[in-house]
């Protein structure tokens, strides 16, 4: 991918956010401030008014400016929390105007990194990581196994899928979902919900 194709992907991401923003709401009232929705499809807007305005063949600079408006327009954990993680594939793709899978994948490991140490956070705790560490894992082995680039990024979004699912099975340990205790099994997560519609479109476009 070069740095035009990047900037596409992130404006159709931004479009699919607003898109579901009143489902991943739904998903965030039984078990956090129903808002997940509404604060992302805020964010995605500024990231996409930024994009229009940055002029660069330099993958990092456009990632860090994802996640700079990510963090000051999104609020509670999301805008934190998604905004590390593009900051941190920013600075992995420093000075890219092209980005091989390979490439992608160290990126996309270091953001995943970014959100463990902000959040203080793994798997199995019920949030963004229970879609995103398989997806990085699936997508890694299919890469190893393959060498094929859309075999690559549909295992990441079927294992991102799951992921989702098992979210309902479990306890909510961080966040405002713990908060609810036992009752938030039964209710998919909505960061880890955002997440796979993030990976789908990008699955879609490479």
């Amino acid at each position: 991918m070069n740095t035009v194709k990047i900037v596409e992907v992130l404006k159709k991401i931004a479009a699919k956010i607003e898109e579901e923003k009143e489902f991943l709401t739904e998903l965030d009232s039984p078990i956090g401030d129903s808002d997940h929705g509404i604060n992302m499809a805020r964010g995605f807007a500024m990231v996409s008014q930024k994009l229009d305005a940055v002029n660069t063949e330099d993958t990092g600079d456009i990632l860090r400016n994802t996640g700079m408006a990510l963090v000051s327009t999104v609020g509670g954990s999301s805008g934190p929390l998604y905004g590390t993680a593009f900051m941190k594939m920013g600075m992995a793709l420093k000075g890219k105007a092209e980005v091989s899978v390979p490439e992608f994948l160290q990126a996309f490991e270091a953001g995943i990194e970014g959100i463990k140490a902000r959040g203080k956070s793994t798997t199995g705790e019920k949030t963004m990581l229970d879609a995103m560490v398989p997806a990085l894992d699936a997508m890694k082995a299919e890469w190893e196994n393959s060498g094929d680039k859309g075999k690559t990024f549909a295992a990441g979004v079927k294992a991102a899928q799951k992921g989702v699912e098992y979210t309902k099975t479990i306890i909510a340990t961080k966040g405002r979902a713990s908060y609810v205790g036992e009752r938030s099994i039964g209710h998919q997560d909505p960061g880890a919900t955002s997440f796979t519609m993030m990976l789908e479109v990008l699955a879609e476009e490479v």
